[in-house]
């Protein structure tokens, strides 16, 4: 048995000159790649502040789930942070689920950014504590790079803009797979996090959400595989438009004989929702769009065009 929802929680907007407090809750981070990705934040405005102990390394993790959950907690304590971004992701976000108090990051509502294997933390923070959290671009990789960043959209999520639209015009990548209208609450994240958390106390919570998906290196046959056990579990009953992201270098070979768009409809295209293709979030070539999950949206698909509404401010002024 599901639980109730919990009442939404919009976190203070973003300014000029605000403090982002930067965290690596998952795997460890190179200094060269965080230092240009402080850089970047600089160029942007804001003032980037991390804990040394971000450095730290533990196997692949930064660190042991002790530094990485007080890392956190404290970043969303401190009176001097008004936002949060996390370094990367990689793997091990989902060790901090049972670590956390929760209660100490819900009486300290901020700006929680992050993609990959963060999707485990945005959605619970969503889920559980009812915070909107944004999908969008991370330190050491998106902010890093000079094109990494879709600011448009960035801005319009963290400033409080509503009600506002990511491009995804003509040259944004992004096409329509099944037309037709919907509105829903925003949410997802990595499609291979999401069904991580099936059979978990931290299971994804889909129904009445427009629901996005994305992910990166992974095979036609294995996205069909993760996508059917969404469909199996009822994760896809209820849910009202799908926005694939990039799926970034998701193919079996470079000449193989089907499109990967064909094997997604053969899964979703029966839904009866609109379904778009290449939301330009998460793992991405350039230009990370922000995304905020929680809010209300409204997508439109009709033939290959594709309109992505945010329909209020995730966000406190």
């Amino acid at each position: 048995m599901s639980s109730p929802p919990v009442a939404r929680i919009k976190p203070p907007a973003l300014r000029p000159g605000d403090t982002v407090g930067i965290v690596a809750p998952a795997s460890n981070v190179k200094r060269s790649e965080l230092e240009a990705g402080c850089e970047g934040l600089r160029r942007a405005g804001y003032r980037p502040f991390y804990f040394d102990s971000i450095l730290e390394q533990d196997l692949y993790f930064a660190g042991s789930v002790e530094r990485r959950a007080r890392e956190l907690e404290d970043m969303f304590k401190r009176e001097d942070v008004h936002a949060i971004v996390c370094a990367r992701g990689g793997y091990g976000s989902n060790y901090l689920l049972e670590a956390l108090d929760w209660k100490k990051i819900k009486e300290h509502p901020k700006i929680f950014v992050g993609y990959s294997d963060l999707t485990a933390l945005l959605t619970y923070l969503h889920d559980a504590l009812g915070l909107i959290t944004f999908h969008g671009p991370m330190v050491a990789k998106d902010w890093a790079r000079e094109d990494g960043t879709d600011l448009p959209s960035w801005q319009a999520a963290l400033v409080g803009s509503s009600p506002w639209e990511p491009n995804l015009g003509a040259g944004s990548g992004a096409t329509g797979l099944v037309s037709g209208a919907a509105e829903g609450v925003l949410y997802g994240g990595c499609l291979s996090i999401l069904v991580a958390s099936l059979g978990t106390p931290y299971e994804i919570r889909t129904e009445g959400t427009i629901l996005f998906l994305e992910d990166i290196a992974a095979k036609p046959f294995q996205i069909d595989r993760m996508l059917m056990q969404l469909k199996l579990a009822g994760k896809l009953t209820g849910v009202r438009g799908i926005a694939f992201g990039e799926m970034r270098d998701c193919l079996q070979t470079e000449n193989q004989g089907y499109t990967l768009q064909e094997v997604l409809l053969r899964i979703v295209g029966e839904l009866g929702v609109p379904i778009a293709y290449g939301v330009r979030s998460g793992h991405v070539t350039a230009g990370n769009i922000t995304l905020p999950f929680g809010v209300r949206a409204e997508l439109k698909v009709h033939g290959g065009q594709v309109n992505l509404r945010v329909l209020e401010s995730a966000v406190t002024s």
